[in-house]
């Protein structure tokens, strides 16, 4: 089974309007409230649990991930 690519641009759209700095506990809030896909919250669960100061912090770390 392949993994599913997400990318950071998909996942800005559930973060949209959300305020930093941010927790990762916040983001998967946050992208859970905008009714984000799974693909996207498993992404957001694998993420290092720190604070995150702009979108391109979150998409420096999803580019890690990946």
């Amino acid at each position: 089974m392949s993994e599913v690519r997400v990318s950071p641009a998909q996942i800005e759209k559930f973060l949209k309007g959300i305020d930093f700095p941010v927790s990762k506990q916040s983001l998967i809030n946050h992208a859970k409230q905008n009714k984000a896909p799974d693909d996207v919250m498993q992404l957001l669960q694998r993420m290092p649990d720190k604070e995150y100061g702009s979108a391109a912090d979150i998409a420096r770390e999803i580019g890690k991930l990946e």
